[in-house]
Protein backbone atom coordinates (compact mmCIF):
# COMPACT_ATOMS: atom_id res chain seq x y z
CA UNK A 1 0.00 0.00 0.00
CA UNK A 2 1.48 3.63 -0.85
CA UNK A 3 2.11 6.25 1.51
CA UNK A 4 -0.56 8.52 -0.21
CA UNK A 5 -3.52 5.91 0.14
CA UNK A 6 -2.40 4.81 3.96
CA UNK A 7 -2.40 8.80 4.82
CA UNK A 8 -5.84 9.58 2.71
CA UNK A 9 -7.95 6.45 4.09
CA UNK A 10 -6.82 7.11 8.08
CA UNK A 11 -7.79 11.01 8.27
CA UNK A 12 -10.40 11.70 10.79
CA UNK A 13 -12.82 14.78 9.67
CA UNK A 14 -13.13 16.53 12.77
CA UNK A 15 -16.99 18.72 12.20
CA UNK A 16 -15.58 21.41 14.57
CA UNK A 17 -12.53 22.27 12.55
CA UNK A 18 -13.71 22.06 9.05
CA UNK A 19 -16.55 24.68 10.53
CA UNK A 20 -13.85 26.80 11.62
CA UNK A 21 -12.70 27.33 8.21
CA UNK A 22 -15.48 29.71 6.89
CA UNK A 23 -17.84 32.36 8.01
CA UNK A 24 -20.33 32.08 4.89
CA UNK A 25 -24.07 31.27 5.35
CA UNK A 26 -26.30 29.12 3.15
CA UNK A 27 -23.23 28.12 1.58
CA UNK A 28 -22.60 24.01 1.79
CA UNK A 29 -19.14 22.63 2.03
CA UNK A 30 -18.00 19.24 0.92
CA UNK A 31 -15.80 17.26 3.67
CA UNK A 32 -16.10 13.83 2.49
CA UNK A 33 -17.70 11.49 -0.42
CA UNK A 34 -19.42 7.95 0.46
CA UNK A 35 -19.99 6.36 -3.25
CA UNK A 36 -22.28 9.18 -4.92
CA UNK A 37 -23.66 11.28 -2.02
CA UNK A 38 -21.92 14.40 -0.42
CA UNK A 39 -21.10 14.72 2.91
CA UNK A 40 -21.66 18.50 3.41
CA UNK A 41 -21.26 21.02 6.14
CA UNK A 42 -23.20 24.24 6.58
CA UNK A 43 -24.20 27.31 8.49
CA UNK A 44 -26.96 28.93 7.58
CA UNK A 45 -29.13 31.97 10.01
CA UNK A 46 -33.02 33.80 8.71
CA UNK A 47 -34.81 31.98 5.64
CA UNK A 48 -34.36 30.68 2.59
CA UNK A 49 -36.43 30.18 -0.33
CA UNK A 50 -39.02 27.02 -1.23
CA UNK A 51 -37.89 24.78 -3.42
CA UNK A 52 -38.30 21.13 -3.28
CA UNK A 53 -35.73 18.28 -5.62
CA UNK A 54 -37.44 16.01 -7.61
CA UNK A 55 -35.00 13.19 -7.45
CA UNK A 56 -33.62 12.69 -4.41
CA UNK A 57 -34.34 12.73 -0.58
CA UNK A 58 -32.54 15.43 1.38
CA UNK A 59 -30.84 14.48 4.49
CA UNK A 60 -30.37 17.46 7.12
CA UNK A 61 -28.30 16.79 10.55
CA UNK A 62 -28.21 19.78 13.18
CA UNK A 63 -24.50 20.01 15.11
CA UNK A 64 -25.60 22.88 16.76
CA UNK A 65 -28.60 24.92 16.88
CA UNK A 66 -32.29 24.89 16.00
CA UNK A 67 -33.23 24.62 12.73
CA UNK A 68 -37.15 24.61 11.35
CA UNK A 69 -38.00 22.79 8.22
CA UNK A 70 -41.10 24.30 6.48
CA UNK A 71 -43.44 22.56 4.61
CA UNK A 72 -46.67 23.68 2.73
CA UNK A 73 -49.09 21.88 5.77
CA UNK A 74 -46.79 21.94 8.78
CA UNK A 75 -42.78 22.09 10.27
CA UNK A 76 -40.73 20.14 11.83
CA UNK A 77 -38.03 21.66 14.32
CA UNK A 78 -34.62 20.02 14.85
CA UNK A 79 -32.05 20.94 18.18
CA UNK A 80 -28.81 19.46 18.08
CA UNK A 81 -28.29 16.14 17.57
CA UNK A 82 -31.37 15.47 15.52
CA UNK A 83 -31.74 14.67 11.95
CA UNK A 84 -34.51 14.82 9.55
CA UNK A 85 -35.13 13.45 5.59
CA UNK A 86 -36.81 15.56 3.41
CA UNK A 87 -38.66 13.40 0.80
CA UNK A 88 -37.63 13.62 -2.65
CA UNK A 89 -40.38 15.82 -4.03
CA UNK A 90 -41.86 17.76 -0.64
CA UNK A 91 -41.40 21.63 -1.22
CA UNK A 92 -39.42 22.24 1.82
CA UNK A 93 -37.79 25.85 3.09
CA UNK A 94 -34.87 25.39 5.54
CA UNK A 95 -35.62 28.33 8.95
CA UNK A 96 -32.84 29.48 11.30
CA UNK A 97 -33.55 32.02 14.00
CA UNK A 98 -29.85 32.02 15.21
CA UNK A 99 -26.79 30.49 13.33
CA UNK A 100 -27.13 26.94 12.93
CA UNK A 101 -24.66 24.29 12.05
CA UNK A 102 -25.55 21.82 10.69
CA UNK A 103 -24.65 18.48 7.82
CA UNK A 104 -26.55 18.06 4.63
CA UNK A 105 -26.06 14.30 2.72
CA UNK A 106 -26.91 14.54 -1.28
CA UNK A 107 -26.21 13.32 -4.37
CA UNK A 108 -23.00 14.51 -5.37
CA UNK A 109 -24.29 17.95 -8.25
CA UNK A 110 -27.45 18.80 -6.10
CA UNK A 111 -27.82 22.37 -5.89
CA UNK A 112 -29.59 23.95 -2.63
CA UNK A 113 -32.17 25.34 -4.18
CA UNK A 114 -33.44 22.20 -5.56
CA UNK A 115 -35.49 22.15 -9.09
CA UNK A 116 -35.65 26.29 -9.20
CA UNK A 117 -33.33 28.28 -11.36
CA UNK A 118 -30.38 29.71 -10.25
CA UNK A 119 -30.38 32.51 -8.18
CA UNK A 120 -29.41 34.64 -5.26
CA UNK A 121 -29.63 31.49 -2.93
CA UNK A 122 -28.24 29.40 -5.26
CA UNK A 123 -24.24 27.90 -3.50
CA UNK A 124 -21.66 27.36 -5.96
CA UNK A 125 -21.71 23.03 -5.95
CA UNK A 126 -18.23 20.79 -5.06
CA UNK A 127 -16.26 23.49 -2.96
CA UNK A 128 -14.63 21.46 -0.90
CA UNK A 129 -12.86 22.26 2.23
Amino acid sequence: MSDHLASDNYKVINFKEKLSLFNEQWSPKVIAEMNDYQIKIVKIEGDFEWHEHQDTDETFIVLEGNLRIDFRDGHVTLNRGEMYVVPRGVEHKPFADGEVKMLLIEPRGVLNTGDNDVNSFTATNDIWI
